[in-house]
């Protein structure tokens, strides 16, 4: 990707400045030159539902819903953990996964309790993102991303958040929470979704 040149500006369909944080360090990683914001006054805006059973819908569905409110190029995501041998569970609902007040202790344990007994190709699991790109209401790009890997029986690691210190990636020989941040913007599920936001972006521009 030839970014040092090019330089853009996006709108994150959030309020959340770890969320800010990450995609920023995303894009300097890419070696992108972008001008990355939070939408002003966000939580004083007509909030999405992410209702939808899929994260495309969630993360398109967002990133129209706020369009409304930018003049500019918005960005929204959905992401989560998918387990074959619990159904795909949690899935979209991954961040409620233990109720709406949860901590991301409650989840792991939750999910821990649920895997219990499980062995083998029962324990694999992958993290999913896709990411949405719109400009004035209508969509430019929808970008979607995997990382494979395997639930462990017991948390490992400082580093992370969410279900990070169970999910052991056997192509890292660690899980996501052992892991610096440089190696997880290389091998997340986020990480490459939003490189394949860029080059689609920086090749258009």
């Amino acid at each position: 990707m030839s970014a040092q040149n090019k330089s853009l500006r996006l709108i994150v369909a959030s309020s959340n400045a770890g969320k800010l944080r990450e995609y920023r360090a995303l894009a300097a990683s890419a070696g992108a030159s972008l001008d990355l914001q939070l939408i002003p006054n966000f939580d004083a805006l007509p909030k999405f539902d992410e209702a939808a059973n899929t994260f495309a819908e969630n993360a398109l569905g967002k990133a129209l819903h706020y369009s409304r409110f930018s003049e500019g190029l918005v960005i929204a995501d959905d992401s989560g953990l998918v387990v074959p041998a619990l159904g795909g569970a949690p899935g979209v609902h991954s961040g409620r996964y233990a109720g709406p007040d949860a901590s991301d202790a409650d989840r792991v344990n939750k999910l821990v309790d649920a895997m219990r007994g499980k062995k083998g190709a029962d324990r694999r699991a992958r993290f999913v993102c896709v990411v949405a790109l719109v400009e004035r209401g209508e969509a430019r790009g929808i970008f979607s991303a995997l990382a494979e890997g395997e639930l462990l029986e017991a948390p490992r690691g400082e580093n992370g958040f969410g279900y990070d210190p169970i999910f052991f990636s056997p192509a890292l020989g660690k899980t996501f929470a052992e892991i610096t941040r440089k190696e997880k913007n290389q091998h997340s599920h986020r990480g490459k979704a939003f490189r394949k936001a860029l080059d689609f972006l920086l090749s258009d521009c």
